[in-house]
């Protein structure tokens, strides 16, 4: 039984129908929104929500079966945790105390064609590597952000109140620009008080949307070069002995020509 549950969760078939079936699912959550295709398909849809979370659960016993007698193996990949828990919260009755997280964990099984593509869980894992480096790109923003509120409440708070009277709508202000949405109009307002209003808006648009956005970009993009070649990396495998001993002396060789070009100079 085990093997067949390997097999069986190995199967590039049985993977496929399991995606379908969580899009069918999404789609499903989608067509319940609507009270006129409720009123007329309730039945129907209930009937598909129940045979939807048969699936999932065959499904995630399946893969557990796949990892026995170490079953704690399983939940080794988050990916994995994930699936289980929301396919274990959907079991929850739809009444009573627990019915709000029942509903959530409905709408979170939507959520599962993110673990069950590669591609999409490689762009995850990329956002998530690329928290602790956005978040200093966050606080050079969040003090550009400042700096200019400061300035912009000082310069142009009489002849644009309803955009620069306090310190609160010149962030919104501020915050809306780095969309590069009305900021023109914004620049010609504000030329009532100052000449030199534009030094002030383009200065703000090269720096905080060209300089620091294209910033995040560039983190983004740098991990996600890393996470392919991790991925890569993994999916080959361990390398053979003799491809690594071939590299080490490679390695070597280089060093020593590196040595030898040292000692002559």
């Amino acid at each position: 039984m085990i093997d067949a549950c390997r097999r069986l969760a190995a199967n590039p078939t049985f993977q496929r129908f399991i995606l379908a079936v969580i899009v069918a699912n999404a789609a499903l959550i989608g067509f319940e929104t609507s009270p006129a295709l409720w009123e007329r398909w309730g039945g129907l849809f209930h009937a598909l929500n129940v045979a939807v979370q048969a699936i999932f659960v065959f499904e995630i016993v399946v893969r557990l079966v796949a990892f026995a007698p170490r079953v704690d193996r399983f939940f080794g990949d988050a990916w994995n945790v994930f699936d289980f828990t929301v396919v274990a919260l959907s079991l929850l009755p739809m009444a009573g105390p627990l019915a709000n997280i029942a509903r959530l964990a409905r709408l979170l099984r939507a959520l599962r064609i993110v673990s069950a593509l590669p591609e999409l869980r490689l762009l995850v894992a990329t956002m998530l590597r690329s928290l602790p480096s956005l978040g200093n790109v966050l606080l050079l923003l969040s003090l550009i952000l400042y700096v200019y509120a400061v300035i912009g409440v000082t310069l142009f708070a009489k002849a644009d109140a309803e955009n620069w009277s306090s310190l609160g709508l010149a962030f919104l202000t501020l915050f809306e620009m780095l969309t590069l949405e009305g900021w023109v109009e914004l620049m010609e307002a504000s030329s009532a008080a100052t000449p030199w209003a534009w030094v002030y808006y383009v200065s703000f648009v090269v720096l905080a949307v060209f300089v620091v956005v294209n910033l995040f970009i560039a983190i983004v993009i740098n991990n996600l070069e890393n996470a392919k070649r991790e991925h890569q990396s993994e999916q080959a495998g361990p390398a053979d002995p003799a491809e690594q001993l071939a590299r080490i002396r490679e390695q070597l060789e280089e060093l020593e020509q590196a040595l030898r070009v040292r000692k002559r100079a």
